[in-house]
């Protein structure tokens, strides 16, 4: 009780003040500060914590402590999608920028063994990385790194010269500026001056998606192995620069928590992470417990959190040879909240933020050897029973391309192969497939993106328990346990660019292997050029030889267009989009479907409508959006779900239901829109809805209840745990002849399911393309019970409705916008969809 009762006047002194919140609120009164540097509050006309700062005015506020302080150099490292810049302070002390490069250069040799063992520690700085609010509405981190800023810029005195003698810091005010922004724009806009602490008060609940994510609502925290998006991309550059030895990572949670720092759960840390890890991030977690002692903050550790993925912010660096620390804050939301701590104000969790950020820069300077000596042995060589990992020989080189991409970016080394390969019977051209040796200083990484691993010390994840790159690309792989013999070392990846073989005005064909097909599809059919799909396969002449092309084949109609503006596109659209476009001046074929057959499919150009706001999945929305808009470039309408009874579906011939509640869509526009030729796309939990309106004919599988007997109460979330499937890989067996798998080649394929939703068989043998195989799980964990659910139901399933299909995607083929491996899967459900015929008869049919 007493505990409950002196942090409710914590927060009661901290609401009181906040109106004129003193810099002695926050800043130690042991220190004296550099007049000529301005304090946020005189820089921004109101202190930190009465209103949310904008990012403009965090940027133009780190401009001026950069151009005032000899300590403190800025580099922009990226900009948003919506060109707002990414900003990284370095700051140490003036004898040290004068050395910078030679104090980088040395720092980052920790990481190669055969340079490291020479190196003096002792006189080395550490390299600390301090990075807000990757969460744009868990603001207290970014309003904090002003403090944070200013502390480092204009405090005086022998602690801070030792620090900053001692110490590299390089500081990220904020890692997502757009969702930052956005969310700083709404609790500024519905703040009170007499301030409302009601929860209930719209200040507190803003609107969809809210201001978590970036431009296209992706979490940018799920993004730092992937480096999809342009923040990863540009911060993951300056951090391999680097090498940094500590990484801070500040979060908010709920309300109603305190805060949390970590170790976290032990049992749940990636097995590549070393105990000493942990056992230094214990080491270092003592110094914010003193630090929130003094100032009469609570909070918790090595709860609910973990160390698995490696694609956080958090967790990324374990597996770099660094401390990845992460805070969790108890988030005010907007200004001053009640909850069940009392009432918790913005000023507040900022001063926590603050706080942990002063004891990690203390703890870094006290453990500066240790902290260096754990990085350089970190990288020591050790044996592995895996000498290398071959990847590629696809039938599909764009994919491979971005593959190549994403180890450059985390720093791994990737060459050619010197000869052709044939491993566990699957053949690796030299001329499109790549080898990463484990023999690298990066080669635990390797192991994290190109693992499979089925067994775990604990059942319950914060995240997802796979993401083996091969498999999220669908990129022939082998692990090689023998010496691979290497080609020359990739320091370019140029983008594998198609041809135009022949001219022709008759008629061109392209296949659909190539991951960017249908872009180039896409524009012609801008372009009003009339193309078709082949349902059957077919051998054309091409350059006077025969050639064999295969179910999806596209034939471009030239007749009505000028042939050599039509070679030109084409030249174009090769170089952009990796396709081989192949003239044919003749119609007639040496053996399957001749061009004027019935089974050349007119297509129809897409155009899709994507319900969005309230109760729909703003992540899987916006893995959509980012899809169609940045790879694909297909114009998609988002709609909010309360304007769907005023919308003309005539308008569109595609509907788009990601994961989310459609409860209060009126169904009978929907059935009537697809019997009149619509198509409609649900994916995961949107299938319930299509099914229980009776859109779709798929039938849910029942999951019993687990009555094995009475267990302990304390242990039920542990049990309960246990059964969540958090993000796992399963293979499918595909149906290569169906439109739904064209551009497909291998008859498995690997798919990302995070959810316990499975289908039952159906009746129609036509209508299920996909079918989980009889031993699914390929990587990551899913309980015993649910995996023989799992076992050889479907995993797509179309019908017809009418003239109209739905298409029922079990899965999310389009998962954080790296599953690269299915996407094509989606794509082919919006470009084939009105093809699709389920039974030859009209079976599986709706009516």
């Amino acid at each position: 009780m007493k505990k409950y009762l002196l942090l409710l006047l914590t927060f009661i002194g901290t609401f009181t003040i906040q109106a004129q919140v003193a810099d002695s609120y926050y800043f130690p009164n042991s220190v004296t500060y550099d007049p000529a540097i301005p304090t946020p509050q005189q820089f921004l006309g109101y202190q930190v914590g009465e209103w949310h700062v904008t990012h403009d005015q965090r940027v133009a506020y780190m401009k001026k402590l950069a151009e005032l302080s000899d300590r403190i150099t800025l580099a922009e490292y990226a900009r948003t999608y919506e060109q707002r810049p990414l900003l990284l302070l370095t700051i140490t002390n003036p004898a040290n920028h004068a050395n910078l490069e030679n104090i980088r250069t040395e720092h980052v040799k920790l990481t190669d063994p055969s340079q490291s063992a020479g190196l003096k520690t002792a006189s080395m700085p550490a390299v600390v990385w301090l990075g807000y609010s990757v969460h744009g509405n868990e603001p207290s981190g970014t309003n904090a790194s002003l403090l944070s800023a200013y502390y480092l810029a204009a405090a005086q005195g022998a602690g801070i010269d030792s620090l900053l003698r001692e110490c590299v810091i390089l500081l990220d005010p904020c890692i997502n500026p757009d969702g930052g922004n956005r969310f700083a724009s709404w609790v500024n806009t519905h703040k009170s001056i007499t301030q409302v602490s009601d929860p209930a008060a719209r200040e507190y609940n803003e609107a969809w998606p809210g201001g978590r994510t970036n431009h296209y609502w992706v979490d940018l925290n799920r993004d730092w192995l992937y480096t999809q998006h342009p923040e990863s991309q540009g911060r993951m550059e300056k951090y391999h620069a680097w090498k940094p030895n500590i990484v801070t990572d500040h979060h908010e949670m709920g309300s109603n928590s305190t805060f949390f720092f970590q170790p976290g759960v032990a049992s749940r840390t990636h097995p590549l992470t070393p105990r000493l890890n942990i056992d230094l991030t214990a080491k270092i977690g003592a110094y914010h417990a003193a630090e929130l002692d003094k100032i009469g903050s609570y909070y918790y550790t090595q709860e609910n959190y973990d160390d698995f993925y490696y694609g956080k912010g958090s967790t990324y660096p374990d597996v770099n040879g660094s401390i990845g620390i992460l805070f969790e804050q108890a988030s005010s939301r907007g200004h001053a909240q009640e909850t069940n701590n009392g009432l918790l104000t913005f000023p507040f969790t900022v001063r926590n933020q603050f706080t942990a950020t002063l004891s990690t820069l203390r703890a870094a300077r006290a453990m500066r050897v240790e902290l260096l000596d754990y990085m350089r042995d970190f990288y020591k060589t050790t044996s592995d029973p895996v000498k290398a990992y071959v990847f590629g020989g696809s039938n599909d080189r764009a994919r491979t391309w971005e593959m190549v991409n994403i180890l450059h970016r985390n720093d791994i080394s990737v060459y050619e192969l010197s000869k052709d390969e044939t491993l566990d019977n699957r053949k690796f051209p030299k001329d499109n497939a790549f080898v990463v040796p484990l023999d690298q200083a990066q080669r635990k990484v390797v192991k994290a993106i190109f693992e499979k691993r089925t067994e775990f010390e604990d059942s319950l994840f914060y995240d997802i328990s796979a993401w083996a790159m091969p498999l999220t690309f669908n990129v022939p792989y082998v692990e090689s346990k023998a010496n691979v013999s290497l080609g020359k070392k990739l320091t370019e990846n140029p983008f594998p660019a198609g041809k135009v073989i022949g001219k022709t005005n008759y008629s061109y064909l392209f296949e659909w292997d190539s991951y960017f097909a249908p872009r180039a599809l896409y524009e012609l059919q801008k372009l009003g050029y009339r193309v078709k799909t082949a349902a059957q396969p077919l051998t054309a002449t091409i350059d006077g030889k025969p050639r064999e092309f295969d179910y999806g084949t596209i034939q471009i109609q030239v007749r009505d267009h000028n042939p050599d503006s039509t070679y030109q596109l084409l030249q174009r659209l090769a170089a952009r989009d990796g396709v081989d476009f192949y003239a044919a001046s003749t119609g007639l074929t040496s053996s399957g479907i001749d061009f004027g057959s019935e089974n050349f499919k007119t297509m129809r150009q897409p155009k899709p409508l994507m319900l969005v706001g309230s109760g729909v999945n703003s992540n899987d929305a916006g893995e959509v959006w980012h899809l169609l808009d940045q790879r694909i470039k297909v114009p998609l309408t988002m709609a909010d779900m309360g304007s769907f009874s005023r919308l003309d579906l005539s308008v569109y011939n595609t509907l788009i239901l990601v994961s989310g509640n459609y409860n209060a869509l009126p169904v009978d526009k929907v059935r009537d829109w697809i019997r009149a030729g619509g198509v409609l796309i649900a994916m995961t939990d949107a299938n319930e809805w299509a099914a229980e309106k009776g859109l779709s004919t798929i039938k849910m599988k029942t999951i019993a209840n687990d009555t094995t007997g009475p267990k302990p109460y304390a242990l039920a979330n542990l049990y309960q745990g246990a059964q969540v499937t958090g993000g796992a890989i399963f293979q499918v067996k595909l149906d290569l002849t169906h439109p739904l798998a064209y551009g497909y080649k291998e008859p498995t394929l690997n798919v990302f399911r995070d959810h316990n939703n499975f289908v039952q068989s159906i009746k129609d043998p036509y209508g299920a393309p996909a079918i989980y195989t009889d031993r699914p799980l390929v990587s990551g964990y899913m309980s015993t019970q649910n995996e023989k659910l799992i076992r050889n139901s479907p995993a797509i399933v179309c019908n017809n409705l009418g003239s109209g299909k739905v298409i029922a995607l079990l899965d999310n083929p389009n998962f954080r916008a790296f599953w690269y491996g299915t996407n094509k899967v989606f794509l082919n459900a919006l470009f084939f969809g009105s093809q699709i015929s389920s039974g030859r008869f009209g079976g599986g049919s709706q009516e």
